[in-house]
Formats: C-alpha cells, sequence, structure tokens
C-alpha cells in the first residue's frame, strides 16, 4: 500500500473525489508541516501553526498510481492560487503537493509540466512540490464529512465557488 497526502484548501472537499476510486482504501483528512505536534482544528484554522489542511490516501499502486491520484486531485481546486482555496484564504488552505520519496517528486512535476502544457487554467500551476515531514489526523468530526454532513458539505462545496470553479475547467464536479 502506497500513500498520497495532497492539499487544495478544505480538506472536507478533498475526500469525497478520492472515495469513489478502486484502489483507494482510505482517505484520512489531516494536517501536515506545521510546527505544533498534534494540532488541533482549532489551532490550524488560526493559520498560526504552519500546518496545511491535507488528505493523506491510502492506495494500492498496482490497482492506481500516483499519476492517476494526481490528475483526480488536480481536477477538485484551483492549482493556480497559493493563498487559499475559493472562500477559505490563508497558508492553511495552500494547495501542496507533499511527497513522500523522490519517485513522487518527480511524478508530481512531470504531471505539473502537463496541465500546464494543456491551458486549462489561464494562469500558470503554482502548486507547491514539497516534502512531506508530518502528517496529524484530523479530528473525527472532519472524517468524512461529505457522508456525515451531507446538506452542510453541499452548501460549502457550492456555495464557496468550488463547485463552479471545477465545472467551469473540467466539466462535471
Amino acid at each position: 500500500m502506497a500513500k498520497a497526502t495532497l492539499g487544495g484548501g478544505c480538506f472536507w472537499c478533498l475526500v469525497k473525489p478520492f472515495d469513489q476510486w478502486d484502489g483507494v482504501n482510505e482517505v484520512i483528512s489531516g494536517y501536515s508541516n506545521g510546527e505544533v505536534d498534534n494540532p488541533t482544528y482549532a489551532q490550524v484554522s488560526t493559520g498560526t501553526t504552519g500546518h496545511i489542511e491535507v488528505v493523506q490516501i491510502d492506495y494500492e499502486e498496482d490497482v492506481i498510481s500516483f499519476e492517476e491520484i494526481l490528475n483526480i486531485f488536480f481536477k477538485t481546486f484551483d492549482p493556480t492560487d497559493t493563498g487559499g482555496q475559493f472562500g477559505d484564504r490563508g497558508s492553511q488552505y495552500m494547495p501542496a503537493i507533499l511527497y513522500h520519496d523522490e519517485q513522487q517528486k518527480e511524478t508530481a512535476e512531470k504531471v505539473i509540466e502537463e496541465i500546464d502544457g494543456s491551458n486549462v487554467f489561464d494562469k500558470p500551476i503554482n502548486t507547491p512540490v514539497m516534502p512531506l515531514e508530518s502528517f496529524y489526523e484530523a479530528e473525527e468530526e472532519h472524517q468524512d464529512f461529505y457522508k456525515k454532513n451531507q446538506g452542510h458539505y453541499n452548501a460549502y462545496y457550492k456555495g464557496s465557488g468550488r463547485k463552479a470553479f471545477i465545472e467551469n475547467h473540467w466539466g462535471e464536479s
């Protein structure tokens, strides 16, 4: 089993896109690369801990590749905006690919170059590719949020502007 750790704004919106794929065993919401051990949502949401809201995806490489994971990922957020995502602003909501090894780093750089070359976005992709330093699982109420709180999730997904952005660039969301 392999792991991918990805940030694309609020982690609530990054679970559902991966749950539907064969080979994806688990998608865990959490916090990465900050200065506080075992941070809480309240701490991270202040933007002062240095953490990024992320999902960590456990997947089977012989069923779905890291490249396929990234191609799904880039259809879930605005990879040209590092100041946050949609209604969520601040460093804790910045997009990022947090690689686990050099192969993931190389694959991420290749995928970014390919998507940039397709001109699907008006601006260049500037999603950072950085080493994973730490991962802390978020509190239980943030796990599988789209399943537990469908109304809230759907209102947020649409109201934040994420749904319209995705549909505008990729078609159905």
